[in-house]
């Protein structure tokens, strides 16, 4: 017999909502199971119950907006920390792309609940994704994610001559952070001081600690692609709504 789950849970495996998202709108009165509302928090379902979500829910969801931003240096991705302001911070009517073509206004709501889905670390600049959806945030750094990442790597090679071969295919596959092997990337040279990296995960400083353990210092990182949303001619510093036809995976 198959175990019941929290409804919540259910419904975040279902691609519906956030867990969070869940509990508000089962709080409200939102969620229906086999057509009834639920709206005690930690109820549970079978798999094969029918859960719909009422017309507000949706309503609420289609508001939600999702912010690409060129983050420069000296800004963290989330929380202020060590007096570096948040990249939020530079999403104003001001600072958005003026080629920006979506119908969608700016107001100084969507800054509420707008979360970093994802980390780029202060030296690093290049595609930040903020977020009020919780489906889109659980897309780009849920546990099972699987979506790319690609970044362009400006290094310099500590030792005499150039990165053996050898060492290229060490980061490309066979390197371990923490005690724990890393999944597999494409790892390959743009040009004589530029490599191309494309991850399936993101662990802390990922990039530059791999770098280190083959002997490369990394001079400058930029993030030019999440899934199939590119960062494009996007300029330093501003920002623009991702786009209805715009899809990560």
């Amino acid at each position: 017999m198959t175990e019941p789950l929290r409804l919540s849970k259910r419904m975040s495996e279902l691609g519906l909502c956030s867990r969070r998202e869940a509990d508000e709108w089962i709080a409200r009165g939102w969620v229906r199971v086999d057509g009834k509302v639920v709206s005690e928090l930690g109820s549970k379902v079978l798999p094969h119950q029918r859960i719909t979500i009422e017309r507000q829910a949706s309503a609420e969801q289609a508001r939600r907006v999702t912010i690409l931003i060129n983050k420069p240096m000296g800004y963290v991705s989330g929380q202020a920390e060590d007096g570096y302001k948040p990249a939020v911070t530079l999403i104003g009517p001001d600072t958005r792309w003026s080629e920006d073509k979506t119908p969608q206004q700016f107001h100084p709501s969507q800054l509420r609940s707008l979360v970093p889905a994802g980390r780029l670390d202060i030296d690093s600049v290049g595609l930040l994704v903020l977020t009020q959806d919780g489906r889109i945030a659980k897309q780009l750094i849920g546990e099972d994610t699987s979506i790319e990442k690609e970044y362009l790597v400006r290094v310099k090679y500590s030792k005499p001559g150039r990165l053996p071969d050898s060492d290229l295919r060490l980061l490309n596959h066979g390197l371990s952070l923490d005690g724990k092997k890393l999944l597999p990337a494409k790892v390959s040279w743009q040009n004589d001081d530029q490599l191309r990296f494309i991850l399936r995960e993101g662990k802390k400083r990922q990039i530059r600690r791999m770098c280190e353990a083959v002997g490369l210092k990394v001079i400058g990182l930029k993030r030019v692609r999440i899934g199939r949303v590119k960062l494009g001619d996007l300029p330093p510093g501003q920002w623009r709504y991702l786009r209805p036809d715009e899809q990560f995976q």
